[in-house]
């Protein structure tokens, strides 16, 4: 190639010397005569080439069903592959054509050099994008934070290019280059602290599977509570409820605290936990008249005869003095309530029967007794969530009287002055 190379741009030279022209008029006449040339066939080089890639590719994209080509096609990769191959022919034609001009001939050829690694770095950066547009079709992929490992690649690859850029600008040894640039390390892992920083952190999370885009995440300290929409190498991008956006360092993930929802979406249920207080001056024990009364609530009306025969038997066991309904054994309207609330749940359609179900006693408090209910879902998006349990606790409320309960509330207004 080098021998045709010479033969077309030097013969304008050897035509002038043998018409006498003075060897500088020569050689700048030649000069502009290989530039002109040099145009010419790299101009025609790049349409052809553009033809060939960009527009065989577009036409191969429509006929095949894969849709990776048309990503190629949309994200430009052949035409910058166009621009390059023309542009490799004339880093190898420079030092024939400025063979005359040998300061020219460095700078041209390492300006040439510059743009070829930079355009090589674009259409790696084309590619890149065409892979993850069709990662992110894919149903298996489209969790995966995908732009992160992009972003991560193309990190790595810049440091190389501009590596391999000083040292062809200023003429110097790549490894002798390395190996001043990790002395100034420090300086550099100083200066791009956060980017290290999500750079690791966006490894963990990808490894330990922490989060994935669509996951519902909650963190308090930036005050996210949504679906993850995006997962870069600096920032994961949360859509709240109320369509706000909060972006959160990446770092931040692994050295804070945050609660992911994935786990709640995937299983069986969501989980009611909450609770009324009851106060415990209403809480007693119930006689036989009263049990008589509780029978008409058919949920526990078997629960209660089954009750009064064993306590029978055992107080008439013990010859237990009844005179006082602390002796023996007894039901209390709050236990009652409880079984009650128990069987309610049981019967009631949008639980999970399958997973825990509890109607349960907390510690005492200074405003009363915490009776929770403990019960998980069967529909858990959040409308229908939020009515089964308001449903739930909307019977609870209205059924407290019933067994002669009283829910508490702290004083105001008309009730504080007539209580005092």
């Amino acid at each position: 190639m080098h021998k045709y190379t010479e033969k077309i741009f030097g013969w304008c030279y050897e035509l002038l010397m043998k018409m006498d022209f003075n060897e500088t008029i020569a050689s700048y006449l030649s000069l502009a005569v290989n530039i002109f040339i040099l145009s010419c066939i790299v101009y025609f080089m790049y349409m052809i080439f553009r033809f060939v890639l960009v527009t065989v590719m577009a036409i191969v994209a429509k006929r095949t069903h894969t849709k990776f080509d048309d990503l190629l096609v949309s994200n430009e990769t052949a035409k910058y592959i166009s621009h390059l191959i023309p542009l490799i022919y004339i880093y190898k034609t420079v030092p024939v054509i400025l063979e005359n001009f040998n300061s020219w001939e460095t700078i041209f050829a390492r300006l040439v050099a510059v743009y070829i690694v930079l355009l090589s770095l674009w259409i790696i950066h084309s590619t890149l994008r065409a892979i993850r547009d069709h990662l992110k079709s894919k149903s298996e992929y489209s969790d995966k934070p995908i732009d992160s490992y992009v972003q991560v690649i193309m990190i790595a690859l810049w440091i190389l290019g501009i590596v391999i850029i000083v040292a062809k600008i200023f003429d110097i040894e790549t490894d002798t280059l390395v190996k001043t640039l990790g002395a100034v390390s420090a300086v550099i892992i100083l200066i791009f602290r956060d980017t290290i920083l999500g750079f690791v952190a966006s490894i963990q999370v990808s490894v330990n599977d922490m989060i994935r885009i669509g996951d519902w995440i909650t963190m308090d300290k930036f005050g996210a509570d949504g679906d993850v929409i995006e997962i870069n190498l600096a920032t994961v991008k949360v859509r709240n409820f109320d369509k706000t956006t909060t972006t959160i360092p990446t770092y931040s993930l692994i050295s804070d605290s945050f609660r992911n929802w994935r786990g709640m979406i995937n299983s069986d249920g969501r989980r009611i936990k909450r609770h009324v207080l009851i106060k415990s001056s209403s809480i007693r024990f119930l006689g036989e008249e009263e049990l008589e009364d509780f029978k008409k609530i058919q949920l526990i009306k078997a629960y209660i005869e089954k009750k009064q025969v064993d306590i029978s038997r055992h107080n008439q066991l013990h010859n237990v003095d009844k005179s006082l309904a602390i002796n023996g054994r007894n039901l209390t309207n709050f236990g009652l309530f409880r079984k009650y609330l128990t069987q309610y749940l049981e019967n009631y359609p949008g639980l999970n029967k399958d997973m825990i179900l509890l109607c349960r006693q907390l510690q005492p408090t200074a405003h009363g007794i915490p009776l929770e209910i403990y019960v998980f879902t069967t529909d858990k998006r959040f409308e229908n969530y939020e009515y089964i349990m308001s449903d739930i606790f909307d019977h609870i409320l209205a059924s407290v009287r019933f067994f002669d309960l009283e829910v508490y509330e702290a004083p105001s207004g008309k009730n504080a002055v007539s209580e005092a």
